[in-house]
């Protein structure tokens, strides 16, 4: 696996990002003298409208919109190949009207799934994180989401086991989803010991894996368990994905 790039500071929002790919950072990590606060939605809303709430919550808090350094976003089915690529020129046109991008780069992460219950009508927001002053004993941040692809622009080539659902290929798959987060985590100066939130996303059965490629991999993170929602990931042909986090402060937000 090739290695990481360097951190990069958002010194107006008082955190760091590991660049990923135009849509989204690969994972933020809080400065010195601040800390991550994951925020969720008691019921999720059209996405755009999110980001007005979010505006508003950031005034509230005495925050500046450069704060914002996470999204999570919930879809009614999972795009083509094609329309996630729409569908993300439209978010960054949204991130570019906040003049979040740095030197042309996204620094927020973020994690897009489908869930198989529930989904929303349309694109809608369902959490944010954001930084705000308090130091932590031990870094907050946030591992964006991670599907079980190799290769970035390489279509259903570059999915682990593409078309496959079996337990083996499920396995493979989330190996696969958990060295990628596991080399995003070191890369943003963290370890499983600070990780508070593991988030599963599949719509396959997952017990077969989940003791031996996933819990035992987490080391002392293991006690607080995984999140598993049973959503796909946001294009077709992905079946896995992932996202960690650990912060010292989770809030709710009535809509």
């Amino acid at each position: 696996m090739s290695q990481p790039a360097s951190l990069r500071d958002v010194s107006a929002g008082n955190f760091r990002f590991l660049p990923g790919i135009p849509p989204f950072s690969s994972g933020v990590v809080a400065m010195s003298g601040f800390q991550v606060v994951h925020a969720t939605l008691r019921a999720p809303i059209p996405w755009r409208d999110g980001f007005g709430l979010i505006d508003r919550h950031l005034r509230a808090e005495s925050r500046p919109r450069a704060a914002l350094c996470a999204i999570e976003l919930r879809i009614p089915a999972p795009f083509s190949f094609e329309g996630f690529d729409t569908f993300n020129a439209g978010y960054r046109a949204v991130l570019t009207d906040w003049k979040i991008l740095l030197d042309g780069e996204n620094p927020i992460a973020r994690t897009n799934v489908a869930p198989v219950v529930g989904a929303p009508s349309e694109p809608s927001l369902y959490a944010f994180s954001y930084t705000v002053p308090g130091a932590t004993t031990r870094p907050t941040f946030v591992v964006a989401g991670s599907g079980e692809t190799r290769e970035r622009g390489a279509g259903a080539a570059g999915i682990v086991r593409h078309g496959e659902t079996s337990p083996e290929a499920m396995r493979e798959k989330a190996a696969h989803v958990m060295s990628t987060e596991a080399t995003r985590l070191r890369a943003l100066g963290a370890d499983w010991p600070d990780v508070t939130i593991i988030d599963v996303y599949t719509a396959e059965p997952i017990e077969t894996f989940l003791p031996a490629t996933i819990l035992r991999q987490t080391g002392a993170a293991a006690i607080h368990g995984i999140r598993w929602f049973l959503s796909r990931p946001p294009v077709a042909g992905l079946e896995f994905e992932m996202d960690l986090r650990g912060v010292v402060r989770e809030i709710t937000l009535e809509v």
